[in-house]
């Protein structure tokens, strides 16, 4: 089985100012170089008139990562390396920064631009929502109306997602759930009723982005 590991849920920011320079941190999910360089090329674009974009990306994670990083013209060492630094100590994988840095007139040397680029990127990843890539079923269930505040329970307690609800003669439900917890729901949702209702797989993922939280306990269980 693959490793499991966290990864960006989506896009963040966050933006610190040393000695009137302003640093915007940008984070995103990247499954690919590619990906990667279109995002680095999506900032440059979007921070034209910046004085740096400073790029790093780990793609993949533990043994088998591609890393990156470049200074985008900052004295070599004190931009990229401190990003890729952090990335690197942070846990996480499949993760693009781009530092964007606006010079506000007052040299930082070398060690106060180590210490911003990694204070920024430190910056964004603490309000980065995480989220993991794991299996998942979608299931679709049909269900008279009696049952639906206990079955919308039982989704929540096996750490489901309901997806979408149709209300005609019955409730069409659709929902997701990781493959661990999947056996487990329907175990559940036979009990309740008595045998009578049982979900349908309707697909199979392998990498579903899932946020952490959802599905936080699933690999305690």
């Amino acid at each position: 089985m693959a490793k499991r590991y966290p990864i960006p849920a989506k896009e963040a920011r966050a933006e610190i100012e040393v000695k009137n320079s302003r640093f915007v941190a940008t984070a995103v999910p990247a499954f690919t170089v590619e990906e990667a360089k279109a995002f680095i090329a999506r900032i440059k674009a979007e921070f034209s008139d910046a004085t740096h974009n400073v790029p790093a990306f780990l793609i993949g994670f533990g043994n088998s990562v591609t890393a990156h990083c470049n200074d985008d013209g900052e004295p070599s060492g004190t931009a990229g390396r401190p990003i890729l630094a952090v990335l690197q100590g942070s846990g996480l994988g499949d993760i693009a920064v781009v530092v964007t840095r606006y010079y506000g007139g007052t040299k930082l040397g070398t060690g106060g631009l180590v210490r911003a680029y990694g204070d920024a990127t430190k910056a964004v990843l603490e309000i980065l929502p995480r989220a993991e890539k794991v299996p998942t079923h979608t299931t679709m269930l049909a269900l008279p109306y009696n049952l639906l505040e206990q079955v919308r329970l039982l989704v929540g307690e096996w750490n489901g997602r309901i997806l979408d609800e149709q209300f005609a003669a019955d409730i069409t439900m659709t929902m997701q759930f990781t493959t661990a917890k999947f056996p487990r729901f329907q175990d559940a949702l036979r009990e309740l009723s008595h045998g009578s209702l049982a979900a349908e797989i309707i697909e199979t993922n392998e990498d579903t982005i899932m946020p952490l939280g959802t599905f936080a306990d699933e690999a305690a269980n």
